[in-house]
């Protein structure tokens, strides 16, 4: 197997030819699955990122189609830090969020490890590695080991594929009441609404009916989408309630 050069990335014409020298560099640390997702502003949407990925491909449509980025407690993290996360079972807390573990497993995207980006004129995105194989000890142990190496591979592959990034979009933030704002927060810590009905003293159908307002701003489906489009626009902090 040809050994692939850091320096690869930087000379490449190509969005394709660069994100093979990325995927070979990614099976040269034992890693045959690799993802780089990147947009110009960490609050343009996550489907307008531009994407080099050799995911198997009905996973990646199925993923999009679902919009699963909303949901994927990987892109969260990376929207709230620069560590690195290391994927681990218990990582997926919700029913739609072990479900989408469950669904990648069976594509062979079992255990891996996650590098954010944030640029320094706001560029967010992310560079995955995984592989199909038991996220046990002996996994976390040698990812571990092998941590600086790959955040230098996500270091160049940042400086080579922001040209290959779509221009920033500017798009204003919708206007949330404080009561939109404090069900919202309530909602990111995984609280239902009965939940919130009874910290905040309203009724469950009150809090439904702000949370309906909420997606119908944000245009979204779900309550998750929301939550993910209220963080990347900066109005609510997941920091803010680390537990």
């Amino acid at each position: 197997m040809k050994t692939v050069d850091l320096d690869e990335l930087l000379h490449t014409d190509t969005a394709s030819s660069w994100g093979e020298a990325l995927f070979a560099l990614g099976r040269q640390y034992g890693f045959d699955k690799v993802l780089f997702g990147m947009s110009g502003s960490r609050h343009a949407r996550l489907e307008n990122a531009f994407i080099q990925s050799n995911y198997p491909v009905k996973w990646r449509e199925r993923y999009d189609a679902e919009r699963f980025a909303y949901v994927d407690p990987i892109v969260s993290h990376c929207m709230a830090t620069t560590l690195p996360l290391v994927w681990q079972p218990e990582l997926f807390r919700s029913p739609a969020q072990r479900s989408l573990y469950e669904e990648a497993c069976t594509h062979g995207i079992r255990a891996g490890v996650t590098f954010p980006i944030h640029g320094p004129n706001g560029e967010f995105g992310l560079l995955s590695f995984a592989v199909d194989a038991t996220a046990d000890g002996a996994f976390v142990r040698d990812v571990s080991s092998m941590l600086a190496d790959l955040a230098l591979v996500r270091d160049y592959a940042f400086a080579s594929g922001v040209r290959f990034c779509p221009p920033p979009t500017q798009e204003a933030a919708p206007r949330l009441t404080p009561r939109e704002l404090e069900v919202l927060n309530w909602v990111m810590v995984g609280k239902s609404s009965w939940e919130i009905s009874k910290i905040t003293g309203c009724s469950e159908a009150t809090v439904n009916f702000h949370m309906g307002n909420i997606r119908q701003k944000f245009n979204v489906n779900t309550r998750q989408q929301a939550v993910v489009r209220a963080i990347s626009l900066g109005l609510i902090t997941p920091e803010d309630h680390h537990r």
